[in-house]
């Protein structure tokens, strides 16, 4: 096994420090996780120190941790989660923030460290309701400008909260509330009587 993710670690935890909230290697990948006021001063160092140099912003995704097993301790519930990477030493890190408020989450926009921040950042608002300061054009990217909510948090409901069509009469698409009556979602399993019993094959 490459030594590589564990001096990683010793680097990162060289030059973070205090800033690092945690720090995690497992299956081989790193993690690193600060808190909101010190993300966007952590983020242009991960990209501009000589010994991290992660030029590459790869990917950027909300996470709503409420109901997760796994969540940290002080239960805070979004999560911004990028994935960087780094060209000149060919090596990747995880790095995670999470939202002081849950019921108005925010967080710095990276766009100024990493401009392909953009849009995964625009994602991350629409999905999950995740605000990020300093973002040059956050407004929706996947659903349309009447969509009510944020459809991948977990209370969101499985039907919506409203529906669209066309009215003939208008000559244009209404919203209205969603005609959809709550039902089961889990498949029936149907199988002949004393299936699996000795004898029946």
């Amino acid at each position: 096994m490459s030594a590589k993710p564990e001096l990683l670690c010793q680097k990162l935890q060289d030059v973070l420090g205090a800033d690092l909230a945690t720090l995690e290697l497992a299956c081989g990948e790193v993690t690193i996780e600060v808190e909101p006021q010190r993300y966007l001063a952590v983020a242009g160092l991960l990209r501009d120190h000589p010994e991290l140099r992660f030029e590459q912003l790869i990917d950027l995704c909300g996470v709503d941790y409420s109901g997760h097993a796994g969540a940290r301790t002080d239960k805070r519930r979004f999560a911004a989660v990028s994935h960087l990477t780094s060209v000149t030493h060919n090596w990747r890190v995880r790095l995670r923030t999470h939202a002081q408020d849950d019921a108005f989450p925010v967080v710095d926009s990276l766009t100024a460290v990493w401009p392909s921040a953009n849009w995964y950042e625009r994602e991350a608002f629409d999905l999950f309701g995740i605000l990020f300061s300093g973002h040059p054009d956050l407004r929706r990217i996947l659903t349309d400008y009447g969509f009510v909510g944020h459809p991948f948090r977990k209370d969101f409901p499985i039907s919506g909260n409203v529906e669209m069509r066309y009215d003939a009469e208008q000559g244009r698409v209404v919203y209205q509330p969603v005609t959809i009556e709550p039902r089961e979602i889990t498949p029936r399993i149907v199988r002949e009587e004393h299936y699996g019993e000795s004898g029946n094959g």
